[in-house]
Parts: C-alpha cells; sequence; structure tokens
C-alpha cells in the first residue's frame, strides 16, 4: 500500500508541477489564457489528492482533516476557474495572478502544514 501512496504523491505533485508550469509559461506573454497544461495540471492534482486521501484513510494512515478540507477548497476554487475559462481566448491578468497564487499557497500549505516532528 506504501507504493500506491507514493505513486498517487507523485503523480498529485506532477500535476501541480504542471500547473503552476503552465501559468509561469504565460509569464511575459501580453494575452493569458487557460492552456492544455494548466487544465490538465489541476484536473490531475485534485484527482490524485483525493485519491491519496482516500488510500490514506482506508488504510488507518493519520490524516490532518483541515488540512486536507483547506487544500480542497483551495484546489477546487483552481479547479473551477480553470474549467470555466478554458474556452475562451483569453483571461484577464488578475485571474491569472489569482490562479498562480492560489497554486502557490496550495503547494505552501502541503509543504509548511505539517505534523510536529521531533528531532533527537
Amino acid at each position: 500500500m506504501e507504493t500506491l501512496r507514493l505513486i498517487l504523491l507523485f503523480v498529485h505533485i506532477l500535476g501541480f508541477a504542471a500547473l503552476v508550469g503552465g501559468l509561469l509559461s504565460q509569464a511575459r506573454e501580453p494575452v493569458k489564457q487557460v492552456n492544455a497544461a494548466m487544465r490538465d495540471g489541476i484536473g490531475t492534482a485534485f484527482v490524485a489528492g483525493l485519491a491519496l486521501v482516500g488510500v490514506l484513510e482506508a488504510h488507518g494512515g493519520d490524516v490532518n482533516h483541515a488540512k486536507i478540507g483547506v487544500k480542497l477548497v483551495i484546489g477546487l476554487i483552481i479547479l473551477v476557474l480553470v474549467m470555466a475559462n478554458v474556452r475562451k481566448p483569453s483571461i484577464p491578468q488578475g485571474l491569472w495572478a489569482g490562479l498562480l497564487v492560489l497554486s502557490v499557497l496550495n503547494v505552501a500549505v502541503a509543504v509548511f502544514w505539517s505534523p510536529a516532528h521531533t528531532f533527537a
């Protein structure tokens, strides 16, 4: 089961990498749009994250439900915003910046909101 957890975690991270990469690839472009990397990245990250939590819950893993809830809400907001704008020829600069901030925030929550570690 540990192998499945690691595979799902790997796919989840790759999804967010695609999302952030798709956003950053447009940083210098005057016209921003939802591209395939953003669409596929958030979809992959969202589904893999849900599956990851399911695997952890099913096997008695220690799950921080508050952290998962925050990540779920942020991820759902990103998913809805991306999918609502996927067919539009362009998106406002503010939406692009908001998607970038939310994406980085979601990664920051994952990294910095962790259980207390003791170092002996």
